[in-house]
């Protein structure tokens, strides 16, 4: 599953103390834990336009949840755009399935979205407004990161998940986004079998929470954007190409449906013989991404 699931993704292209490498408007490799582990770096991407600050896009790479440092990938695949329209781009690593069960991955983002507020001022970072993008399993984590504002501990049944986590020394502070645009992302876990049902066997789920998701339904919920979302959350762009055939069209289809039916749809982009990546990656939908943040950012 591992193997071909980088096969297909792979084809879409051809007060913290930490030191960076910093190269014209760039910081590589911050630790946004302070544990100078791989897993928790970022990179700070500024425009060449001289401003004072920027106003950041966090993008997340897609992975299955089983990369623990594809920042670059991400940045590639998502940042290049964003940081031609204007915004600092925040490419960030997370722990791996592997590395940590969930909630380890949301945890990771919530502790980056903490530090970057923090840090703003030192590289030149407007929080006033922060969104969010990933595609695949980081549309996924940028989906839970925007329905999970101001959510610390939530509870189904007697099953109890800490999404806030305390990675970092930054607890004190908001990781709340503005705007989202989920590519691709798995949704509704106990649906990934073409909507029907959970995946049988060994799916990147079952690696995530350590268990067999329909034995799980109460911690398949807790992994679902869908499960917190309410009026106060930020709103959405979702795209999803109909000819995919990692992560089900449908998946989209149901979240589209969530967050309209509360009035957080700004827009749904279904993609003709789109794929997982190819073809859903395109100039108007890299457009509609770009145009949807700077709505929401105001400018």
């Amino acid at each position: 599953m591992k193997r071909i699931f980088f096969t297909a993704i792979l084809a879409a292209f051809s007060l913290v103390n930490c030191l960076g490498q910093i190269s014209g408007r760039q910081w590589l490799n911050l630790n946004y834990a302070g544990d100078e582990k791989e897993y928790h770096n970022l990179d700070i991407y500024l425009p060449s336009t001289g401003k004072p600050a920027y106003q950041p896009i966090i993008v997340i790479y897609g992975s299955a949840w089983f990369g623990n440092n594809m920042k670059q990938f991400a940045f590639d695949a998502l940042g290049k755009e964003l940081l031609e329209s204007g915004f600092a781009v925040i490419a960030i690593n997370h722990r791996a399935s592997s590395d940590a069960p969930y909630p380890a991955q949301i945890n990771d983002v919530k502790a980056a979205i903490r530090f970057i507020r923090a840090q703003a001022d030192q590289y030149k970072i407007d929080a006033s407004f922060m969104g969010i993008t990933g595609f695949s399993s980081g549309g996924h984590l940028a989906s839970l990161a925007g329905t999970t504002n101001d959510v610390k501990e939530y509870t189904v049944n007697s099953t109890t998940v800490d999404i806030e986590g305390n990675v970092g020394s930054c607890t004190s502070t908001s990781s709340s986004v503005n705007a989202v645009v989920d590519w691709f992302g798995p949704i509704d876990m106990a649906l990934m079998d073409d909507c029907k049902g959970p995946k049988k066997g060994d799916s990147p789920e079952a690696a995530l929470i350590r268990g067999n998701p329909a034995d799980n339904p109460d911690l398949i919920a807790l992994l679902n954007p869908i499960t917190f979302i309410d009026e106060k959350d930020p709103p959405f762009l979702v795209i999803h190409g109909e000819a995919d055939n990692i992560v089900p069209h449908c998946q989209s289809e149901l979240f589209a449906n969530a967050l309209q039916q509360k009035g957080l749809l700004s827009g749904y982009i279904s993609v003709p013989e789109g794929q997982h990546g190819p073809v859903t990656f395109n100039e108007s939908t890299f457009q509609k991404m770009t145009d949807f943040f700077l709505k929401e950012a105001g400018k």
